[in-house]
């Protein structure tokens, strides 16, 4: 199996967050891998696993950590909640230089990443867009009932 997607992270504190992104990748079947790589720690490791990564056959990378210098492919960035309850980590990723495109999702968004790396795929991938389609269905089916069950809530002066 060839992975599709990569998540990383700067370490593995920030797995309680990148999980949610390797849970939907897992669901829908898409191929992924997930590594910890610090851009301040490991910066050869990272600079070669980016320069790489198109090669290996990956489609999008979901990063928590800096990397978008060094390749062609997609970065989504995933801003994890730290000391300025996200803020820092969000403000690093919006104001990457001219030429270094990085898509941002909400602080801690990583299941929005991970849907936004599904949507890239399914672009080319007649399979991966029915898989992410059967799930955008799934959302609204969620609602519907959650709203029939509001609907039969009993309160005294509810109308």
């Amino acid at each position: 199996m060839q992975p599709l997607v990569s998540i990383i992270m700067g370490s593995t504190s920030d797995l309680p967050v990148m999980d949610k992104a390797a849970k939907l990748l897992d669901e829908l079947e898409i191929p992924f891998e997930i590594n910890a790589l610090s851009a301040h720690r490991t910066p050869a490791e990272v600079e070669t696993f980016a320069r790489e990564a198109k090669d290996r056959g990956l489609r999008v990378i979901i990063a928590a950590a800096g990397i978008a210098a060094n390749t062609t492919l997609p970065v989504i960035g995933v801003p994890i909640k730290g000391m300025l309850d996200g803020l820092d980590a969000l403000l690093s990723i919006v104001q990457m230089p001219p030429g270094i495109p990085v898509a941002t999702v909400g602080v801690n968004g990583a299941l929005n990443a991970a849907l936004l790396a599904v949507q890239m795929i399914a672009l080319s991938d007649e399979t991966v867009a029915q898989k992410l389609a059967n799930y955008k269905d799934g959302l609204k089916q969620k609602i519907v009932k959650a709203n029939e069950e509001l609907a039969a809530t009993q309160y005294k002066f509810k109308c």
